[in-house]
C-alpha cells in the first residue's frame, strides 16, 4: 500500500518554525570529529544493559518494563548518523518507547563506523547483533523486527538482505525510517534540513570505500524479491523521499508486502528535532507497524 503526497514544496505547519533554525547539512568532513566527541557525553537510559556480541560490536539491551510471555517478539535497532556519525544510546528513548508499547526485547546495535571501518564491516556488526539476539531465551526467533532510522535504515535494509540470503534469521518486518537507501540521490533542494546533497555523498564514499556499490548499497540490489515485509516512512522534504517511494515500489513490484508512509512538510529527521503533534503521529504509525507484525508473526 502506497500512500502519495502532493504539495511535496509545504512546510508541515508544526514544522515551520523549527524549519527556519535548523540547517540544510550539519555532517561535513570538519563537523564528524566535533559531533563524535559530543556523542560520547550521551549518557543514555539507566534501564539498558550493554552486552558484547562480537570484537568491537555491542548492543543496550531493553527489555519490557511490564513482564510478557517468554520466549517473546524483539527488534534490533539501529541509529542513523549518515554511516559516519551515531551512537546507539542517544536512540535510547525510542528503544524503550518501542520495548513497552509493543511488549518486545529491543536490541540497539553499538556498530563501528565509516570511513575507518567501511563496508562490509557495518552491515557485518549489525547482522551480527540480529544473530545473537535470535539466539537469546527471552527471544521468539520467528517474531523478530529489524529497523533503523537514516543510515540505521539502510544498513537495516541491509541486514535484512543478508538474513534472506544466509536463511539464518527470518525477519517478520523491515521497519526503515526516513532509510539512507540509494548512493545516487544527489539533488540539491533549499527545503532539505540536517542531511542534504553534499552531505549524502560524504557519507556514501565513506562508507562503501573500495567495496562495489551493487553489493554496498540496498537499492542496487538488483533482486528484491523474498526479503521481509517493509515499512518505509519518510518525510516530503527529505532527500530520501524518492529513493524510499522507488525502493517501496520496487518491494511491491517483487511481492514483497510494503507499506509507504510520507509526511507532507516533512524534512529529513524531523521527528528527532520537533516534538509535535506531527512527530508523535509518526511514531504511533511505526508502533502500529511493530504491533501488527509482532502480535501476528505474520507477515504485514
Amino acid at each position: 500500500m502506497i500512500k502519495r503526497i502532493r504539495n511535496r514544496h509545504v512546510f508541515h505547519p508544526d514544522l515551520r518554525l523549527p524549519s527556519l533554525f535548523i540547517p540544510q547539512r550539519v555532517v561535513t568532513p570538519r563537523t564528524v570529529p566535533v559531533i563524535r566527541r559530543l556523542s560520547k557525553r550521551i549518557r543514555g537510559s539507566s534501564t539498558a544493559t550493554v552486552h558484547h556480541v562480537a570484537p568491537g560490536v555491542s548492543v543496550r539491551l531493553f527489555r519490557p518494563t511490564t513482564p510478557t510471555a517468554v520466549p517473546g517478539p524483539a527488534i534490533l535497532w539501529i541509529h542513523g548518523g549518515g554511516m559516519v556519525i551515531g551512537t546507539a544510546a542517544q536512540d535510547d528513548a525510542t528503544c524503550r518507547h518501542f520495548a513497552d508499547a509493543v511488549g518486545a526485547t529491543v536490541a540497539s546495535v553499538e556498530y563501528r563506523l565509516a570511513p575507518e571501518n567501511p563496508y562490509p564491516i557495518p552491515a557485518e556488526d549489525c547482522y551480527a547483533a540480529l544473530r545473537w539476539l535470535a539466539e537469546r531465551p527471552e527471544v521468539d526467533s520467528d517474531r523478530i523486527v529489524v529497523g533503523g532510522a537514516s543510515a540505521g535504515g539502510g544498513l537495516a535494509a541491509t541486514v535484512a538482505a543478508f538474513a534472506h540470503d544466509r536463511g539464518e534469521v527470518t525477519p517478520v518486518l523491515q521497519l526503515l525510517v526516513y532509510p539512507m537507501l540509494d548512493d545516487r540521490s544527489v539533488t540539491p533542494d533549499p527545503n532539505h534540513r540536517l542531511w542534504d546533497a553534499k552531505s549524502n555523498r560524504f557519507g556514501w564514499e565513506s562508507y562503501i570505500g573500495d567495496a562495489s556499490p551493487e553489493d554496498a548499497v540496498p537499492a542496487r540490489r538488483a533482486d528484491l524479491s523474498g526479503l521481509a515485509p517493509a515499512w518505509i516512512g519518510v518525510g516530503s522534504l527529505d532527500l530520501f523521499l524518492e529513493e524510499g517511494r522507488t525502493y517501496a515500489e520496487r518491494l511491491e513490484a517483487a511481492g514483497v508486502p510494503c507499506t509507504l508512509t510520507v509526511i507532507p512538510g516533512a524534512f529529513h529527521g524531523f521527528d528527532a528535532v520537533a516534538r509535535a503533534r506531527v512527530s508523535k503521529d509518526f511514531r504511533a504509525a511505526q508502533t502500529s507497524a511493530l504491533q501488527t507484525a509482532l502480535r501476528s508473526g505474520e507477515h504485514c
